[in-house]
């Protein structure tokens, strides 16, 4: 077996990493040699690195929207050679990058189908480190928060242009903030005198707008507006509705797909859309399944699942996870792929 250092201290420790090899374990078996992993948020590569240790039959493609972070995770991950292949995209660009991909990890995932897939999601803790992307709302910095900094509308562009009610929903439904049309109307008033440039303006008109007493019971008054503007400028959630099925169809039978969800929103569309695959379509009443109507995955989390104390205590990051996964049973076809 080969041997390589494992270096944690390269980024962040990956949340759950053991939990996420178990997980993802028993589809890596099952197609051994021809088996291929997705990491469809490879970030840093810390998880992708654990797998490609600890699974030594596996190769993994890792996706990810931003060419910085995928430049360095692929040389993070050069000593592993030809078992890691690297894919620039949007993670629900995944059916595109399979099924056009050019090399022998493509070619196994498309002819005998993907053995596991994992999708940490959310803002990576090396791009909230990164103080010039604008994602933390502790430090001034460009109001960017564009995963991929080379395309589309950043948070700026959202503050500056967006009308009162586009902005209230996007701050209610994407940040749950209470006081989103308040915060609106700041907003646009605001920008009449100057654009929005910097996150140090905006979080000063948080302060001023959010009334002390929520400010003192709710934790940081930026977080929800933030975390609001993130998902609004990367589409985000309508990655994640577009990528369930993407994952789905391409996994074999035994396969697995594992999500890592760190907000109601992502965790709410990830049960949805799980318990829809788990559940079978015959008319209730019926003492079997009709032909056809059988469900084809079987949930392997019984709930969500949360980091354990001591995982807490080594990554303070993994607090807010909850981790759901489910397993293909069967094709429509009755084919392993």
């Amino acid at each position: 077996m080969e041997s390589f250092e494992i270096k944690d201290n390269h980024g962040h420790v990956p949340v759950m990493r053991d939990r996420m090899a178990e997980l993802l374990r028993p589809g890596v078996e099952k197609l051994a040699a021809h088996a291929v992993l997705i990491d469809g948020t490879l970030g840093a590569g810390g998880h992708t690195e654990h797998f490609l240790k600890t699974l030594p039959q596996v190769s993994v493609i890792g996706i990810d929207r931003d060419p910085q972070a995928l430049a360095d995770a692929t040389e993070r991950l050069s000593p592993f050679k030809d078992r890691f292949v690297g894919v620039q995209t949007r993670f629900d660009g995944l059916a595109q990058a399979v099924d056009n991909g050019e090399g022998e990890i493509f070619e196994r995932a498309r002819e005998y189908g993907i053995a596991g897939a994992l999708f940490d999601l959310g803002v990576s803790s090396m791009q909230l480190d990164q103080a010039e992307r604008g994602f933390a709302y502790k430090v001034d910095a460009p109001l960017d928060m564009r995963m991929d900094p080379t395309k589309g509308i950043t948070a700026a562009d959202v503050l500056n242009t967006y009308d009162h009610g586009q902005l209230a929903h996007v701050l209610k439904a994407y940040g749950d903030e209470r006081f989103a049309g308040k915060i609106a109307s700041a907003v646009l008033r605001e920008r009449e005198k100057e654009p929005f440039t910097n996150s140090a303006r905006l979080v000063e008109l948080l302060y001023a707008t959010i009334p002390a007493a929520t400010r003192r019971a709710g934790g940081h008054p930026a977080k929800r507006t933030f975390q609001a503007l993130r998902v609004e400028v990367n589409g985000e959630l309508d990655a994640l509705r577009n990528v369930i099925p993407q994952v789905c169809d391409r996994l074999a039978v035994g396969g697995r797909v594992v999500f890592m969800s760190y907000q109601s929103l992502e965790d709410k569309i990830v049960k949805k859309a799980l318990a829809e695959l788990t559940t079978s379509k015959t008319p209730p009443g019926l003492p079997m399944d009709l032909p056809g109507t059988a469900p084809q995955f079987t949930l392997v989390t019984r709930g969500a699942e949360t980091a354990t104390e001591s995982e807490i205590a080594e990554n303070p990051r993994s607090a807010p996870v909850r981790v759901r996964a489910a397993e293909r049973i069967q094709r429509p076809d009755g084919g392993e792929f």
